[in-house]
């Protein structure tokens, strides 16, 4: 008799509890609402561990719904966030894209955080406000991203376009659960050397 397949965990919610829990610890984070960003895995993109995508309500962009809420952006997660990471890099990583978010949390993204604005910069701003925060996290929270093997991650079905309108021909102007599945990704964690 074949033996009963291990539990897959699902990796969604361990990552909106880091985002939660960092917006109320960080100030630099106090605006973001993580029941308004959809977290997504994708394909490879370059180097890319992951991307953000703004859905702000300009009217060629289609609109994404999740359990009733109006989604403002998109993580996508690529291959290199779940291939030989550390937990610590994928909370970083985690981070670095939501450092992108206006100010506002209005579905822009922000001006002066952009690399093309800050260049080298960027890194040695954020490099201090990841491990502040990562010096306080709770055990649980860590292990959340820490899992080794296979995890569920929400991927799409139909991916929204970027825009829509005129030339496109008949594109969906809302996408919600229906255009989503969790699918398994394999998650490959490399413990972070001792010192």
């Amino acid at each position: 008799m074949a033996r009963p397949a291990a539990r897959r965990p699902q990796l969604g919610p361990a990552l909106r509890r880091i985002v939660r829990d960092a917006a109320a610890k960080l100030p630099e984070f106090s605006h973001v609402r993580a029941s308004q960003i959809l977290i997504v895995a994708g394909e490879a993109r370059r180097a890319s561990r992951a991307t953000i995508r703004p859905l702000g309500d300009r009217a060629q962009r289609p609109e994404v719904w999740f359990r009733g809420t109006r989604i403002l952006y998109v993580v996508t997660l690529r291959p290199r966030f779940f291939r030989d990471s550390t937990p610590e890099a994928r909370v970083a990583t985690l981070l670095h894209e939501l450092y992108h978010i206006s100010g506002r949390f209005d579905g822009t993204l922000h001006r002066g955080r952009r690399h093309a604005v800050l260049g080298p910069r960027f890194a040695r701003r954020l490099r201090p406000i990841v491990h502040r925060y990562v010096e306080q996290m709770a055990p649980e929270l860590l292990a959340g991203v820490a899992h080794h093997g296979e995890v569920l991650v929400r991927q799409w079905l139909e991916k929204p376009p970027h825009v829509t309108g005129r030339g496109r021909g008949l594109v969906r102007r809302h996408y919600d659960e229906a255009q989503l599945f969790l699918g398994p990704v394999r998650m490959i964690t490399r413990r972070p050397r001792r010192a």
